[in-house]
């Protein structure tokens, strides 16, 4: 999945920072009702970041059942995190 595409799909637009507070907040929950839907492990993971990114992600626990996905995750999350550490 790519990520201009998600951006169109599920908020009509490729910026997200000049959508309105409720097109955001209708995306969101369009992409977890489709992360609780979605059987492809590439795609729920990509879902999943970007509900990451605007912080709006179910649990690990809830999102992935198989534990290397959730590894997965857990790195993807601290390579987040030392990526805005090192922006600050």
């Amino acid at each position: 999945m790519d990520f201009q595409d998600l951006l169109q799909r599920y908020f009509g637009a490729a910026d997200i920072g000049a959508l309105q507070p409720v097109a955001l907040d209708t995306g969101i929950e369009r992409m977890r009702v489709d992360l609780g839907l979605e059987t492809d492990r590439g795609r729920r993971f990509a879902l999943w970041t970007l509900l990451h990114m605007l912080s709006a992600a179910p649990d690990l626990d809830v999102a992935f059942d198989d534990p290397a996905d959730r590894d997965a995750a857990r790195d993807f999350m601290e390579m987040v995190e030392q990526m805005s550490g090192a922006v600050e």
